[in-house]
């Protein structure tokens, strides 16, 4: 069983510097490197490598960034022949990390917003279809009106924050959202917000929430049954792409069928090794190192 992932791709511009500037103010960086980006295209190449076959859909420009992007999902193994090239420019971010490892990003979506579902066809192996909030929210209600009607599972990482229709929702098999985009489903300010009881209510609205806080580890919420799972201590060098990167591999052992709280257990893993491993060494990141990584977790004392 696969995994297909119709988002967003976005060559990412990354600025490391001391700390994020405050208004009016500028800061001196320390360097700046390029890399493959968009939630959709980041969490394609997570999936894939968990060692599950994966496919994506989205949209590139005819332009330099395009091709980058392109190559980069062939290194990444990603089946990329429903990515679409298109006039105009290629989407593209611009992050800052800043000493700690915290982060801050701006979007520009470029082609991302022409994606077109009706060109899209969902493979016959995809047993997960993975959407995220980069791509116009009609685009994501056809795709997963289509996926639920085929049988498949359909996850929506509702990133980032803005209006979700209840019609997306109610064909929606499992959230993934962190605070600030749960309250703004909820219509709430995120200060103060309690997570149990925020998944309990989304929850009213999909079978399966997952409202995931960082360091804090997250919420998981099934069919109103609500757990909290502590995240992994690990020093973290960067937390740029964490998010993604437990996304893809919860999508992958998805796909494998595994229950739905084990692969949480196996996506908070590979999110521990992804922000604790420089990123020249993260392509040495596999299903076998995070199974290794799980294993003196779960062995009692």
């Amino acid at each position: 069983m696969s995994v297909f992932v119709v988002g967003a791709l976005h060559l990412d511009v990354i600025v490391t510097a001391p700390h994020l500037p405050r208004p009016d103010e500028t800061v001196v960086g320390n360097n700046v490197d390029y890399r493959m980006g968009g939630k959709g295209g980041n969490q394609a190449i997570a999936a894939a490598k968990m060692g599950v076959p994966t496919a994506m859909a989205g949209c590139v420009g005819h332009d330099d960034f395009g091709q980058r992007l392109l190559a980069d999902l062939v290194t990444g193994n990603v089946d990329s022949r429903q990515v679409m090239q298109r006039p105009g420019a290629s989407g593209m971010s611009v992050a800052i990390v800043e000493a700690g490892g915290d982060y801050g990003a701006v979007i520009v979506s470029g082609v991302n917003r022409d994606i077109d579902p009706a060109r899209i066809t969902i493979p016959d192996s995809a047993r997960v279809v993975l959407l995220q909030n980069e791509i116009p929210g009609p685009a994501n209600l056809a795709i997963a009106t289509a996926s639920r009607a085929a049988g498949r599972m359909v996850i929506l990482n509702a990133a980032p924050a803005r209006i979700t229709e209840s019609d997306l929702l109610r064909q929606v098999d499992l959230l993934i959202v962190n605070r600030v985009e749960a309250a703004d489903l909820l219509g709430r300010d995120d200060a103060g917000l309690d997570p149990v009881q925020a998944a309990r209510v989304l929850c009213r609205s999909v079978p399966n929430v997952i409202l995931t806080l960082g360091g804090e580890g997250l919420v998981l919420c099934q069919n109103g049954s609500t757990s909290r799972m502590p995240a992994y201590k690990v020093r973290p060098i960067s937390t740029h792409g964490a998010g993604d990167a437990f996304i893809g591999a919860l999508a992958a052992r998805l796909a494998l069928e595994a229950p739905l709280a084990k692969a949480t257990a196996f996506a908070q893993a590979a999110a521990a090794l992804h922000v604790s491993t420089p990123v020249a060494e993260r392509a040495n990141i596999t299903p076998q190192t995070v199974a290794a990584f799980l294993k003196p977790q779960t062995e009692s004392p």
